[in-house]
């Protein structure tokens, strides 16, 4: 393996380091974004279930504040909830605000990451070919060992490269829809909370 990186020359560097920033992206976002951490099923009955027992006090909203995504938007939503509907449903969506874009954090990099590893390998495959074609004016068509050298590197870095973007896309991708999908789940909580705290609506959250 280390002789196919060495193989490559120096544009493997950067293709390696971006790989193995993509790699720890990817299992940092795979736990993070776990469904039972970020809107854990149940919990607005739970809190439901507290507030017909009056049994919401300071401690209590700081442990739901703290336990998950939801808990912190639905913490804000309670401590306003005295205010009206719409102040109510403002300090909602600030809180889900904030919720989403640490959800979304380390995705900018990750798309980077899957947008630049192909030109680094085009980058890779130009320099590779400009050895060929040096070598070729100096020795000529004879030194096939030399010529091969550089059309070994400029194949190496393509495939490198499209080896580090390939599946940084596909985990991109598939991030951003598990972010859409809580924040769907999400949504319809708070919505469910609102409507309950002004008696628009009779709802089992149970």
């Amino acid at each position: 393996m280390f002789e196919l990186l060495q193989s490559g020359g120096w544009i493997m560097i950067p293709i390696v380091i971006c790989s193995v920033i993509a790699l720890a992206i990817s299992l940092e976002r795979f736990w993070t974004l776990r469904a039972d951490r970020v809107a854990p099923p149940g919990l607005l009955a739970e809190v439901w279930t507290l507030i017909k027992q009056r049994n919401i006090t300071a401690e209590r909203l700081k442990d739901l504040k703290c336990s998950s995504p939801l808990g912190q938007i639905l913490v804000a939503g309670l401590n306003n909830a005295s205010h009206g509907r719409e102040i109510m449903k403002e300090s909602i969506q600030e809180a889900a605000g904030q919720v989403v874009h640490d959800l979304e954090r380390f995705l900018n990099p990750l798309g980077t990451i899957a947008a630049i590893t192909p030109l680094l390998g085009l980058l890779g495959t130009v320099i590779g070919m400009i050895k060929v074609f040096t070598e070729i004016m100096i020795h000529g068509t004879g030194n096939t060992s030399l010529l091969a050298g550089g059309i070994s590197e400029a194949l190496i870095t393509t495939a490198a490269g499209l080896t580090i973007a390939i599946p940084a896309l596909i985990f991109h991708r598939y991030f951003q829809r598990r972010i859409d999908s809580l924040v769907i789940t999400m949504e319809q909580e708070t919505v469910k909370l609102i409507e309950v705290m002004h008696g628009e609506r009779d709802i089992d959250v149970e």
